[in-house]
C-alpha cells in the first residue's frame, strides 16, 4: 500500500507523522519497523498517527520502532505542530496520548509548550533516580558526559537488574552552571541513543532538584535546547510540569509499504 506521510523532528528526535483521521491505517509491528528503518525505510525514532477523538481535538497514537507504545514528549510537541498544520487546532489544544489527556500551546517564538502529567513516583535507587514521566526513566548523574559510553552503559541497565522484564529508558546527566543540565538518553524501543528524549529530559529536570537546581531548568541535548518548568513540594510531588522546545516539519512524501 502507498502511504502519505510527513517527517517531523524535535531537537533531533524524528518521527514519521500520518494523518489517520479517517481510520484507514492499522500497522503491524513489522510494518512499523519497516517505516522507521533508517536504511530501508523512511527512518525515524517513532511513528505517530493523528486520529479523531470524541472530546479532545485529536488523539496521538505513538509507536516505538519495535511497535511498542508509550508517551513521547518530543513526539507530542510534533503532534501539536502537525495538528496545527492540518487545521485541527489553533495555537492551543487538548489531545489524548498514551498516558491520558495533555494540553499544548504554540508559543510566539514557534516553540511548543506541552503540559505533562504530574510526577510523584520519584525513587532514589543505588544506581540512579527512577522517575515515571509517562514513560519510565532511570536518571544517572555523571561527569564528562560528552565522552561517556551512553550506548554500552544504557543497554546494560535497560536489559538488566530490576528493569530486565519491562525495560527502562536511561538518562545520563551532567550538571552544568547557570541552572542548566546536559542530557544524553538510551531509549528502550529504539534500543539506541537518540538525539533527544522529551520524557527523558523532563525526568532529568525533576531529578536535578536533588542537585540543588530549580524550575525552570534549561536542558542541552545532542539535538538542541529545551526547557522544563514545574512546581514542587517537600513530598517529591511535581505539578504543572511543562516541556518546552522546538518542533518542525522536515519533509513530506509517499512510501510503498508491503502489506502483511
Amino acid at each position: 500500500m502507498t502511504i502519505d506521510f510527513y517527517k517531523y523532528q524535535a531537537t533531533g528526535n524524528d518521527f514519521v507523522m500520518i494523518d489517520n483521521r479517517n481510520g484507514k491505517y492499522a500497522f503491524s509491528n513489522e510494518q512499523i519497523s519497516a517505516l522507521c528503518h533508517r536504511k530501508f525505510g523512511i527512518g525515524a525514532d517513532g511513528l505517530i498517527l493523528i486520529q479523531q477523538h470524541d472530546t479532545c481535538d485529536f488523539e496521538m497514537i505513538y509507536y516505538n520502532p519495535d511497535g511498542s507504545q508509550s508517551l513521547c514528549g518530543n513526539g507530542s510537541r510534533c503532534a501539536v505542530k502537525f495538528a496545527y498544520f492540518l487545521g485541527l487546532i489553533d495555537k492551543k489544544t487538548t489531545f489524548v496520548a498514551f498516558d491520558g489527556e495533555h494540553a499544548g500551546e504554540i508559543l510566539p517564538n514557534d516553540w511548543v509548550k506541552l503540559k505533562m502529567k504530574d510526577v510523584q513516583n520519584v525513587r532514589l535507587m543505588s544506581d540512579g533516580i527512577f522517575i515515571d514521566t509517562g514513560s519510565p526513566h532511570l536518571v544517572k548523574f555523571v561527569v564528562n558526559l560528552k565522552n561517556y559510553k551512553v550506548y554500552q552503559e544504557g543497554k546494560m541497565i535497560r536489559n538488566g537488574g530490576l528493569f530486565k522484564s519491562e525495560g527502562v529508558n536511561v538518562n545520563f546527566v551532567e550538571a552544568l552552571p547557570d541552572n542548566q543540565i546536559f542530557v544524553r538518553t538510551y531509549e528502550r524501543g529504539v534500543e539506541d541513543e537518540t538525539m533527544s528524549c522529551g520524557t527523558g529530559v523532563t525526568a532529568a529536570a525533576v531529578a536535578s532538584i536533588q542537585k540543588g537546581y530549580n524550575s525552570p531548568v534549561r536542558i542541552k541535548t545532542l539535538g538542541g535546547n529545551l526547557e522544563v518548568e514545574f512546581n514542587s513540594n517537600s513530598n517529591n510531588y511535581y505539578s504543572k510540569v511543562h516541556l518546552i522546545g522546538p518542533a518542525e516539519e522536515v519533509f513530506k512524501g509517499t512510501f510503498q509499504l508491503d502489506s502483511n
